[in-house]
């Protein structure tokens, strides 16, 4: 008796299969000599605006790159379901299935390279012109994504479809060139931060309370970077700079330790909380553009202590308060917005701290070019499971309860633009 999961679990993993073929074959085409010279037609097609620059062009990059591409995803495709067939025999025709999908490629890239009236509206979907309705995918490829690929980065963003390759390979966010701000850059992290940041490629500013200039030891040479001062409740005069800045990180806070009297909770909620709402709220305005909605993101360090305790109640509640309202505005957020979620690393605010902050700080570099959304660095496993699950619901309770607030973000974001 045929075992039916037995060919639906074959036939997913021809699907899967024939995305991981396409995906290495994309990234072959930008180092591999031959492949490339074909492949360089696709990206001389469009224009930022995602507008052909020609038919002709149009035309021609497919009959050079998705035509070609999707033949490669044939052959080795055949290749798994003859191979099925000789170790499988009973469910080989569940690795049909990578066969048919890849046809529908096949066949579109073919209609869109003999021009056929509507092929490209209904099948090259990430190439369509217009305005960006979502923030670039998190699983799966849309236009915003791979606007990224043709615009950003041509070394990053690789994938067609799912974009677990580009995780997997640190690819699926370039800093290259980005414009990175970090509050509390005076702190141990926020120095690493910024040396790590650098390291990738990224263009650092050091946003910081204190008057010293900031600078980075990068591999033994000590490099000066560009230091803004700033208070909290001062983060209106941010406005201008924030126009210029393609990924801010809200690092800085206090911690108050066993403190307990009224004003070591207004300065715990107004620097923890409040500072970073407020930041992260006149970051969101300055999102206007498709390039804006493709390019800038926002970094809030809200710490695990979100989910667990940390031996200091004002620290635990003025950051769990931070992290309910990142939780709430990202769903409407015009940009990608990642939490990161931190365990104890030795610092001015937690000296006795376990982690390595040099560690931390690569570790959060590395999981944002995996385009992790919620960054958890920590030794304790409990967190890689109880913080998931909290955000869920979370999330959840706050989207049945709530109203979107896009319109309201858009339209307040208009007003800023006119004003700044």
């Amino acid at each position: 008796m045929v075992n039916y999961w037995i060919v639906g679990a074959l036939a997913i993993a021809s699907v899967c299969w024939a995305e991981i073929i396409r995906d290495f074959y994309h990234v072959a085409s930008h180092y591999v000599p031959a492949l490339q010279k074909l492949h360089n037609w696709h990206h001389r097609v469009f224009r930022p605006n995602l507008t052909p620059v020609s038919e002709t062009i149009y035309k021609q990059a497919h009959w050079r790159h998705d035509v070609p591409e999707a033949a490669a995803m044939m052959v080795l495709g055949l290749l798994l379901w003859v191979a099925a067939y000789f170790w499988m025999p009973e469910y080989h025709w569940g690795a049909a299935a990578g066969c048919i999908y890849t046809l529908s490629f096949l066949l579109s890239a073919i209609a869109r390279a003999i021009g056929i009236k509507g092929a490209d509206e209904l099948t090259d979907i990430t190439h369509q012109p217009g305005n960006f309705q979502t923030i670039p995918g998190k699983w799966f490829v849309n236009k915003p994504y791979h606007w990224k690929h043709h615009f950003d980065n041509q070394n990053a963003y690789y994938c067609g479809t799912f974009t677990l390759i580009d995780k997997l390979m640190g690819t699926a966010l370039s800093l290259k060139g980005k414009t990175v701000a970090v509050t509390g850059a005076s702190g141990t992290l926020g120095r690493l931060l910024l040396k790590h940041l650098h390291k990738a490629g990224a263009k650092v500013i050091a946003l910081s309370s204190g008057n010293e200039e900031i600078s980075v030891n990068a591999d033994g040479e000590i490099l000066p970077v560009k230091t803004v001062t700033w208070h909290a409740g001062e983060e209106a005069d941010l406005a201008k700079l924030l126009e210029k800045i393609d990924i801010l990180v809200i690092n800085h806070g206090i911690n108050v330790h066993k403190e307990r009297t009224g004003e070591a909770i207004a300065n715990s909620y107004e620097i923890n909380t409040f500072s970073a709402w407020r930041l992260m709220e006149l970051f969101f305005l300055t999102v206007r553009t498709n390039e804006n909605i493709a390019c800038k993101e926002v970094w809030i360090n809200t710490s695990e202590a979100e989910v667990l305790p940390a031996v200091s109640p004002l620290y635990e509640l003025s950051k769990r308060a931070l992290g309910d309202l990142v939780t709430l505005r990202r769903l409407d957020a015009p940009c990608i917005v990642r939490k990161l979620i931190l365990g104890p690393f030795k610092s001015n605010l937690n000296p006795i701290g376990i982690m390595s902050p040099d560690w931390v700080a690569q570790q959060i570099v590395k999981q944002a070019k995996a385009d992790v959304r919620n960054i958890i660095v920590t030794i304790n496993p409990l967190t890689l499971v109880v913080f998931p699950v909290k955000e869920f619901f979370v999330s959840s309770y706050f989207q049945l309860f709530s109203r979107k607030t896009v319109a309201e973000i858009k339209a307040a974001a208009t007003a800023e633009k006119s004003s700044v």
